[in-house]
């Protein structure tokens, strides 16, 4: 090389230097943004968030189960259609419960029959009781004045003896007649006759095969979707047995299972972010933190972990949180039980509790109270065409 060419060589090294300066330079600069951003990030807003993927979409399965034994005859829901409560789900074979039912309404519109008599007999044996008192009553005025002329001679001994008779066997009529109206009388004191003690029993024979009868419908306790729809027409169940769920979609929540290292500042009542798998993460889902499980999943599993062995290997835990959905978003875009769910719990608020807050929620349907109210108008009907006028 010459030395005309050794300082443009020089220069040109002094050149690209200066580039890979600036670019470390600016290598450097853009990394101490990076962990600056992150720092202010992390300490803004990361560390008061906590997330997990391990979340999946949970709800009531309710079961359908039959309270009587029978024969099914219809089945009228199959599988992903919806039902609302109170429609009839399946129909159970009722002729030997009618058969009862007929039974039970038959004695107790004879049993009606004979307790009026005994309201009726009352009458009769007060009655009986003011005749006996007035044949008393004679036999002693007849006696009296047999005794009165007994010195004159006008009467016999004999006669008085008869009349004497008289008086007590008219008194001993009496005390039969009072003792028939006092037995009668302890079957029917403080009582009316649809409240009688007889009828009370007929009654609940007619409420028991009422019941019983009307249980060949099975209802559906809660409106929702059906599932796992195993009954078939033809099929003889029996109490307990498992004919189909229905699943209220309306009412799920999601269930989310974080380590127990996240769990520190995690309280009932901080907000949370939710996407679904199956929509993705255009839809975001809103909700709130809304009670904690008593213990881990290991805990409750069907073989729990014995830790207390020579070979124990620690294993980070994750216990199931309950988050709550809104109302109006699952509406507009409803989820299924199972599915996948992300979860982000805002736990900047931490002042909260985890057990002392959460809220006892509570399932009920009133559907089987038809039943109760049906029967009662049964009975009530039977015993108005026997009581009479």
């Amino acid at each position: 090389m010459n030395t005309a060419q050794r300082p443009v060589a020089e220069e040109q090294d002094t050149e690209q230097n200066g580039k890979r300066k600036r670019m470390m330079t600016l290598l450097v600069l853009v990394i101490v943004i990076a962990a600056i951003a992150y720092g202010l990030y992390y300490f803004l807003v990361a560390r008061f968030s906590e997330d997990t993927d391990d979340a999946y979409v949970n709800g009531n399965v309710v079961q359908i189960t039959p309270q009587v034994t029978g024969t099914v005859i219809a089945v009228n829901a199959d599988d992903t259609q919806t039902v609302k409560a109170g429609e009839p789900l399946v129909q159970l074979d009722p002729a030997d419960s009618r058969i009862a039912l007929q039974q039970a309404e038959a004695n107790l519109g004879q049993t009606v029959r004979q307790v009026r008599g005994l309201f009726a007999d009352d009458s009769q044996y007060q009655a009986q009781v003011a005749v006996r008192q007035a044949d008393l009553s004679r036999a002693r005025d007849d006696l009296r004045r047999r005794m009165q002329v007994a010195q004159t001679g006008a009467v016999s001994q004999e006669e008085i003896s008869h009349a004497s008779d008289t008086v007590k066997s008219a008194e001993a009529s009496l005390a039969a007649a009072q003792q028939q109206l006092a037995a009668n009388r302890a079957l029917t004191a403080n009582t009316t006759l649809s409240d009688h003690p007889n009828v009370m029993a007929a009654a609940a024979k007619v409420r028991d095969a009422y019941l019983t009868n009307a249980r060949n419908t099975l209802p559906a306790p809660v409106t929702g979707y059906v599932a796992k729809r195993s009954v078939q027409v033809g099929q003889r169940v029996s109490p307990g047995t498992p004919l189909m769920s229905v699943v209220p979609l309306n009412a799920v929540w999601v269930d989310a299972n974080f380590k127990e290292v996240q769990l520190k500042h995690m309280r009932i009542g901080q907000p949370v972010e939710m996407t679904a798998d199956v929509y993705g993460s255009s839809v975001v889902y809103h909700g709130k933190v809304v009670g904690f499980s008593a213990g881990t999943g290991s805990a409750f599993s069907l073989l729990p972990a014995q830790n207390a062995t020579g070979n124990w290997i620690k294993v980070v835990q994750r216990l199931p949180v309950r988050v709550a959905l809104d109302p109006a978003e699952l509406e507009k875009h409803p989820l299924r039980i199972g599915l996948s769910m992300q979860v982000d719990v805002n736990i900047k608020d931490d002042t909260g509790s985890q057990l002392g807050n959460a809220q006892n929620t509570v399932y009920q349907t009133n559907v089987f109270e038809k039943y109760g109210d049906e029967a009662d108008a049964e009975i009530a009907r039977i015993i108005a065409e026997n009581a009479g006028k």
